[in-house]
């Protein structure tokens, strides 16, 4: 086949009259052998961290956004290069100014190794093996993926709306595939042998070899490889004018008016779509997939039943199917028939943090919010419930209980939101996590950096000198984009051009930190990328899984942002963990007060059955009691995804891309249920003195999955701190499993039936053992228990099939991701919708996952709903409040941006009858106007 493709190349040195055209068999046996060998040379980068030099350079930040980005983990073609191979080969695979990066000597570019003779049919190889290189190098973009196969059962990426089939075969290298294995359509017998064309062919090696040359040269014009502290100065001295370049073409293309509306066609840059496929123990597919295809019932049960720590468990559901069940109700979550008629600039559908977030900024901002929620209680996953028993009152948490930087001005973006707001939430702070392991118990101590690295020493033996320097060496390489967390916060951040001033104010980091550019798509990609090239310490990469799971994936799967801010602020000696005093509904409290302190309002127990939509835009909603709620601006959905598209039903006359945009949502992977256990224990000589902290995480065995509802799970005694949460005297105690409960086997289950009750009993054992570890005679301990089921889950949360939230995993762009997702690997369906007026807030959207995530996203959808006058001014105003604050505002050059951006904010589909005056026009500020705003009951 080699010798075939000299052939063809070997025309181009004879004249034009004696060249012979390729047939179609030929240029499709060119293309197959391209994108087959030229995929070997792709995974060059793994060659060259693998050589002493280079691993000294931290490879991500010097490679390239696209190439990080399409380079899958775990690939065996590392290995391949890095030990298979000579080092006369690997340089062969490197971009010609780097090949003095290879451990080897010079020699004649012909030269085929030392220990391979210089026979004219391997110097033949040697040359097509160059030439196909640099051809993939100068077409680096793949076209299709269909012929392309991941290695060891990597997931298939794509970009059409059909799931790649799961018979994929692992990748072979070139030389392994047999004339068997080829495709016959495009091979004939001509081919299949050496023939005496080579001898001609060898005597035109010099000119093949000049043409070849100029061939890799014009590819290193075109290509601008990725750059290593070893380049030469001629090369690594224009890396910051190409940083600069791309992110100026990049916030350049971002700026236009529709820059973040979903994308009407997908781009092959980033894959639109990819298979959540994995392989159980039997070989057989053990999750769903997201693609239209219906996926088998038991899916999502056999992937929990026997767990890998290297397995990333998803599960999927069809929302366009009606569920084969009747959904179970519980006392004390509302009937949903309150709520009146009204109108308002803005309806907020639920009041989680993201929605209440979302609402009280709004009013700020001055338009007239309306946050409805469903349930008898506000703050969505952060609330609390009651119990009485013997005349005393017990209150439990139901959602978050680990809370970081809630006791004074800080990072947290909830924090900055009570701040703006001006409200105030009392807590009481702890100053460790525990951690009941396997190997015993042990304590992560926020706050010292010394303390940890005692810690590592302490756990890790032998390796603890190790753990510490590879820990430093991870710090090191994410110092950049940690730094960033300080540049620029969330409630910088907006969906429109606006967002050009608002973050006007990061420009000096940015002209400090040029290379911050190249690390953009490292941002999104999976942080396990980044652990895997630095640390190797298994007490280590433990810890740094546990960090992540409260995001739903452990490393393999999260973002590496989800790291960052715990690098950046987890070891700053102010850094402490609260309790709020009154439980977790102070949460939703405090904002509940900022929401109404500037005219918004908040009706309880009103459900909503459909959002109302007209022309393509949604111009309010529909209650459970027949009520019509209207929205001028825009109607915010807090709701998750798949509870979403329930209230969407299909019309006949809708447009197309709003039917896609349902059917991918509602198919979107998500992560599974939880279940609880709520225990009141009499505290009477019980010594806890062998514990310094109320919250607590156990892992049963390292080598199952984190994510296993049987294997990890969480413990939080808030009375330890809180004493107004129980009588004198006694102790409550939340347990809850990690969200990988699977939800099969409970939706045919009745509850109150003996079945039912009998395993629920059966299912929450392992959280009983989980306190045990720490209350060895908790069960005699014991006033009275409740177990919550992912049935309760799923009733008392609003949340479909009562999942912890949705799990696109970090590394491929998700659908809807809008054009941002055709850039960086964006694992987020944008918070805008192809319904103008609809946006989205929440865990389901950037930032993702948890409370602080969750508030700063409804912060975002708020911040791009009003004038980027009115945000510049709450950034100035925000900078005042407290000195850890003045990054927040964009300065003088967020002034300069302002007359160019302004005209394009908020974007064409939020504006209502204010702007008709004109684009620009800011909105009525309600609060100014009347001082006695917060007394109208029209509002």
């Amino acid at each position: 086949i080699k010798a075939t493709i000299a052939s063809v190349l070997s025309q181009e040195t004879m004249p034009k009259k004696s060249r012979r055209r390729p047939t179609l068999q030929t240029m499709n046996l060119l293309l197959l052998t391209t994108i087959v060998q030229g995929s070997r040379a792709f995974s060059s980068g793994g060659a060259a961290a693998a050589t002493p030099k280079s691993r000294t350079s931290p490879p991500s930040s010097r490679s390239s956004v696209i190439a990080s980005a399409r380079r899958p983990r775990d690939s065996n073609w590392e290995d391949e290069f890095s030990s298979s191979r000579t080092n006369a080969e690997i340089t062969d695979y490197l971009p010609p100014w780097r090949e003095h990066e290879a451990p080897q000597q010079k020699r004649d570019p012909l030269d085929n190794g030392p220990n391979m003779p210089k026979s004219g049919t391997d110097v033949n190889e040697r040359n097509m093996n160059r030439a196909i290189q640099q051809g993939f190098k100068q077409k680096f973009q793949f076209q299709s993926t269909d012929e392309f196969k991941r290695p060891h059962g990597q997931p298939d990426y794509f970009s059409g709306s059909e799931a790649t089939s799961s018979k994929s075969q692992p990748f072979q290298p070139f030389s392994a595939i047999t004339p068997q294995q080829t495709a016959p359509s495009i091979i004939t017998p001509a081919f299949t042998k050496i023939t005496s064309q080579q001898q001609q062919q060898q005597q035109q090696q010099q000119q093949q070899q000049q043409q070849l040359q100029r061939f890799g040269r014009d590819a290193q014009t075109l290509v601008r490889w990725p750059r290593s502290s070893h380049d030469p100065p001629g090369v690594s001295s224009e890396f910051p004018f190409l940083a600069t370049r791309v992110g100026i073409t990049l916030l350049s293309t971002l700026s236009t008016t529709h820059s973040f509306a979903p994308a009407h066609q997908p781009r092959a840059f980033f894959p639109r779509l990819h298979s959540t496929v994995e392989e159980s123990t039997n070989g057989e597919i053990a999750t769903a997939t997201a693609s239209t295809t219906e996926m088998p019932q038991n899916a999502n049960v056999a992937q929990t039943e026997s767990t890998s720590r290297d397995k990333v468990m998803t599960f999927s559901y069809d929302m366009s199917l009606e569920p084969k069940y009747e959904k179970p109700t519980y006392p004390g979550t509302g009937n949903g028939l309150s709520g009146d008629s009204g109108e308002y600039d803005i309806v907020v559908i639920g009041s989680g943090m993201g929605g209440l977030a979302c609402g009280a900024l709004s009013a700020k901002y001055g338009s007239r919010v309306l946050v409805l929620e469903s349930h008898i209680k506000v703050g969505g996953s952060a609330h609390t419930f009651s119990r009485m028993h013997n005349g005393g009152k017990y209150s439990f948490e139901v959602g978050p209980s680990i809370f970081e930087g809630l006791d004074r001005p800080s990072l947290n973006p909830l924090r900055m939101i009570f701040d703006i707001l001006e409200e105030t939430m009392p807590v009481k702070t702890y100053k460790g996590l525990g951690y009941w392991t396997p190997s015993g118990y042990w304590r992560f101590p926020i706050g010292s950096r010394e303390g940890f690295e005692k810690l590592l020493m302490e756990q890790c033996g032998e390796d603890g000198p190790k753990a510490i320097a590879e820990w430093k060496a991870l710090r090191e390489r994410l110092r950049t984009l940690g730094g960033s967390t300080q540049a620029v916060a969330l409630l910088n951040l907006r969906q429109d051009a606006g967002f050009l001033a608002t973050t006007a104010g990061s420009l000096p980091f940015v002209l400090q930190n040029p290379d911050v550019f190249a690390d953009l798509s490292l941002t999104f990609d999976d942080l396990s990328k980044t652990v895997d090239e630095f640390v190797t310490v298994p007490f280590l990469r433990n810890f740094i899984d546990t960090m992540c799971i409260f995001c739903g994936f452990p490393a393999k799967g999260a973002m590496t942002a989800h790291l960052l801010y715990i690098l950046e602020r987890f070891f700053e000696e102010t850094a402490a963990f609260s309790v709020p005093i009154g439980g977790t509904c102070e949460l939703g409290n405090t904002l509940q007060r900022g929401l109404e302190k500037y005219g918004g309002k908040l009706q309880l127990n009103a459900h909503v059955d459909e959002i109302l939509i007209e022309n393509g835009r949604a111009v309010g909603v529909r209650l459970k009691n027949g009520n019509v709620v209207k929205a001028r601006k825009a109607v915010v959905s807090n709701a998750t995804p798949f509870d979403t598209v329930k209230l969407m039903p299909k019309k006949e006359d809708e447009p197309k891309k709003l039917t896609n945009w349902r059917d991918q949502i509602g198919k979107l992977p998500r992560h599974g249920a939880i279940s609880h256990l709520f225990l009141a224990i009499d505290a009477e000589g019980l010594d806890l003195s062998h514990i310094d902290d109320p919250a607590h995480l156990v892992v049963q065995d390292w080598d199952r999955s984190l994510q296993d509802s049987q294997n990890l799970c969480s413990f939080f005694i808030p009375s330890i701190l809180d004493k107004t949460l129980c009588p004198p005297g006694k102790h409550v105690i939340h347990v809850y499993s990690s969200g990988g409960e699977p939800y099969e086997p409970w939706e045919k289950l009745t509850p109150g039936t003996e079945e039912y009750e009998a395993y629920k009993k059966e299912r929450v054992e392992v959280l009983w053992r989980a306190v045990e570890r720490c209350i060895p005679d908790v069960r005699d301990r014991v006033e009275f228990s409740i177990i919550g089921s992912p049935l309760a889950h799923e009733a008392f949360l609003r949340r479909d099939r009562g999942t912890y939230g949705l799990a696109w995993a970090a590394g491929t762009s998700a659908p809807q991701s809008g054009i941002l997702g055709n850039f960086l690997p964006f694992p987020f369906p944008n918070l805008k919708t192809p319904v103008d007026g609809l946006l989205r807030c929440g865990d389901s959207c950037f930032p993702g996952i948890g409370t602080p995530s969750a508030a700063a996203s409804g912060a975002i959808a708020a911040n791009t709903m009003t004038h980027v006058d009115n945000h510049l001014k709450m950034l100035s105003e925000a900078s005042k409040k407290d000195p850890m604050y003045k990054f927040l505002d964009a300065g003088i050059m967020g002034q300069v941006y302002k007359p160019l951006v302004q005209g394009f904010t908020p974007s064409p589909e939020l504006r209502t009858d204010q702007f008709v005056s004109g684009a620009g026009v800011s909105p009525v500020d309600y609060t100014a106007a009347d001082p006695e705003v917060s007394k109208r009951v029209d509002l």
